[in-house]
């Protein structure tokens, strides 16, 4: 990430404004902001979730921030309202540090599209 710097600031700004927000100032790592995307796309936001439905949140959130990439498409909500997605190409074999500056970037973008990040 360090060789977008614009990037790297807006991250380091979200990530802040995400930890005071939901975890009184302690860091959030990648996996958490995945997670607190996947509650908002489902738009349960107050209720508990079990270990197979956070994971399935993950996939949501990470299936609506590559949307904009071409990698997935929206299909539906099935009775429950949990969006589903359809895979449209393959994701590249990429390195986890390639992995980690594609999240992020598409984090920002996601966070910028809904103006909670400038």
């Amino acid at each position: 990430m360090s060789r977008d710097p614009l990037l790297k600031e807006r991250w380091e700004i979200l990530s802040g404004k995400l930890s005071e927000q939901f975890a009184e100032g302690a860091p959030l790592e990648l996996d958490a902001v995945i997670y607190l995307i996947g509650v908002q796309e489902l738009g349960q936001l107050n209720r508990n979730f079990k270990k197979d439905e956070k994971i399935n949140l993950m996939h949501i959130a990470i299936c609506r921030l590559l949307e904009p990439y071409g990698y997935y498409k929206f299909d539906h909500f099935d009775t429950e309202g949990w969006p589903h997605y359809t895979l449209v190409e393959a994701l590249p074999t990429l390195k986890a540090g390639e992995q980690s500056v594609l999240m992020k970037e598409a984090i920002v973008s996601y966070f910028m599209e809904k103006s909670y990040l400038q």
